[in-house]
């Protein structure tokens, strides 16, 4: 006969928050190839992250925070977290990756720092470094200047022509290329095409590289509306 400790089953599981669905969904793809057994919680404002720690307050193996979503900016909702729930790891998920805000964010108490410009690949070896008990975050040392990125951010985004601009404004908002075909009453086949001159402008692999991108050029962290 078999014993319970013979047929339980540990369930990571993972709380989410980010209000961008296309990050939430990348997430919860390569969370589910690189760790089938957890559980995914997806959240998109403070609120929702804290209802959902609290509910399961012995339950829950890591929170990332996104640093600037509803209810929260900055490092507010580390503190926040932390206040509450001292013994849940939280991990700062950000297109922002200058080295001051990874410093701080390490000092501040997070348990890693995750820039959503990491492969989604490399994100999953980032989370599962942290539920292992390390603190992660990518070498300091490799960063780029603030400055010169933002400066090269926006001459690419520039680039863009106006039918590209409403496109990206969609692939923020997270929707496939059949919906902003659409939208736009143009050929599914059109939509792949500016999709793929929008991430060789922006010189990026994938679409929610390109969405960090629109992010980071963002005033106030509100994402990018046309």
């Amino acid at each position: 006969m078999s014993s319970d400790a013979d047929t339980t089953t540990t369930t990571t599981t993972i709380v989410i928050g980010d209000d961008h669905p296309l990050v939430q969904a990348a997430l919860r793809d390569a969370l589910g190839k690189a760790m089938p057994e957890a559980a995914v919680i997806e959240c998109l404002d403070l609120d929702a992250v804290m209802a959902a720690v609290a509910a399961r307050p012995d339950g829950v193996d890591l929170v990332l925070l996104d640093l600037n979503m509803p209810g929260t900016h900055g490092f507010a909702g580390l503190f926040l977290m932390l206040a509450h729930h001292p013994t849940v790891p939280v991990a700062i998920l950000s297109a922002l990756q200058d080295a001051d805000t990874i410093r701080r964010a390490l000092a501040y108490g997070a348990s890693g720092y995750i820039p959503k410009s990491l492969s989604m690949a490399a994100m999953a070896d980032a989370i599962r470094a942290i539920l292992a008990g390390d603190v992660w975050a990518p070498p300091l040392s490799a960063l780029d200047t603030p400055e010169a990125d933002e400066a090269e951010a926006a001459r690419r985004f520039a680039s863009l022509s106006p039918q590209q601009l409403r496109i990206l404004t969609m692939i923020v908002d997270g929707k496939l290329n059949k919906q902003i075909a659409g939208d736009l009453n143009v050929s599914e086949q059109t939509v792949k095409v500016h999709v793929s001159s929008i991430l060789r402008k922006l010189n990026v692999v994938s679409r929610t590289q390109a969405a960090v991108v629109a992010g980071r050029l963002a005033v106030d962290g509100d994402g990018l509306r046309p």
